[in-house]
C-alpha cells in the first residue's frame, strides 16, 4: 500500500489547494445564475419534497409489513437521498481525470488531487442534507441514541465515494468506455439496492444479491437510523468495510499500474 499512502500523503500536503479548488468547482458550476450555489441544494431538497407529496400527501402509499415505516414517500426519501449523493459524486469523480487533462500534462500535481476535489465539491452539497434529515426524522422515535452514528455513516460514504471515484477515474482514463458503462450500472443499480422497497421485498433466495450494491449497507443502516431510531448492526458495518478495502486495494494495484502511462492516456 506504498502507492496509495504515498498519493495520501501528497493530497494531504495539498489541502489547501485542493480546498480552493472543490471551492472553485462549486462556483464555476453555477456561475452566471441568479441563486449562485443555492441551486445545487435546490434540486435534491425539490426532489425529496416531490416524493413525500405525492406518495404521502396525495396517494396516501402505505408499505406493508415488516418495513421499517409505513408511509412511502419518507420511506423513499431515506434511501434516495444516500443514493443521490452516490452517484453524484461517483460520475464526478469518474470523469475528473479526464477533464484535468490539460492540467496534469502541464503541472506535477498529485493525480488523486482531482477526483477527491470532485467527491469533495459533491459532498459539500449532499453531506448536510443527509445530516440535516435528522430533524425531520428524529421525532419519530425521540431522537434515539443511534442518531450519533449518522456522522460516520455519512463521512464513510465520502471515503467509500473518494476511493471508487478514483479507481473509476484511472479505469475511463485507460478506456473510455468505462464511463458509459458505469452511468447504465447506476441506472440500474437502484433496483439492486433497497431504496425502492424493503430488503424483506427481495426473494429471499437472490436477497444476497443486494450487497453487491456498494450502497447496500449504508442505505440500509441510514434507514435504520433514522426511520426506527436503531443501531447499525454488525453485519453491515462489516460490509462497509469489504467495500472501502476492497476499493483501497484496488486503487492502490491502479497506481501502481498507471504510474508511468496515467499522463499518455489522458
Amino acid at each position: 500500500m506504498k502507492m496509495l499512502a504515498a498519493q495520501a500523503a501528497a493530497l494531504w500536503h495539498a489541502r489547501s489547494l485542493c480546498w480552493t479548488l472543490t471551492r472553485r468547482e462549486i462556483s464555476a458550476r453555477y456561475a452566471g445564475t441568479a441563486l449562485g450555489v443555492l441551486w445545487a441544494y435546490a434540486q435534491p431538497l425539490l426532489t425529496m419534497a416531490a416524493y413525500y407529496l405525492v406518495f404521502d400527501v396525495v396517494f396516501a402509499m402505505r408499505l406493508g409489513a415488516g418495513a421499517p415505516t409505513h408511509a412511502v414517500g419518507t420511506y423513499l426519501i431515506v434511501g434516495m437521498l444516500p443514493w443521490m449523493a452516490f452517484g453524484d459524486a461517483l460520475a464526478r469523480g469518474m470523469t475528473s481525470l479526464l477533464e484535468a487533462a490539460s492540467v496534469l500534462q502541464k503541472n506535477a500535481l498529485p493525480p488523486m488531487l482531482f477526483p477527491v476535489r470532485a467527491v469533495l465539491a459533491s459532498s459539500v452539497i449532499y453531506a448536510p442534507l443527509l445530516l440535516l434529515l435528522v430533524l425531520a426524522y428524529a421525532p419519530l422515535h425521540r431522537f434515539a441514541p443511534a442518531l450519533i452514528a449518522l456522522p460516520a455513516l455519512v463521512l464513510l460514504q465520502v471515503v467509500l465515494c473518494m476511493l471508487w471515484g478514483a479507481v473509476l477515474a484511472i479505469l475511463a482514463a485507460a478506456l473510455r468506455d468505462v464511463a458509459q458503462l458505469v452511468t447504465f450500472a447506476l441506472s440500474l443499480g437502484i433496483f439492486l439496492s433497497p431504496v425502492l422497497f424493503p430488503a424483506h421485498l427481495f426473494p429471499e433466495t437472490w436477497r444476497w444479491a443486494l450487497w453487491l450494491n456498494p450502497m447496500t449497507p449504508w442505505v440500509s443502516s441510514y434507514q435504520g437510523v433514522l426511520l426506527q431510531g436503531a443501531w447499525t448492526p454488525l453485519s453491515h458495518w462489516i460490509g462497509m468495510a469489504c467495500w472501502l478495502i476492497g476499493g483501497a486495494l484496488l486503487l492502490q494495484v491502479l497506481l501502481v499500474r498507471s504510474r508511468d502511462q496515467l499522463t499518455d492516456w489522458l
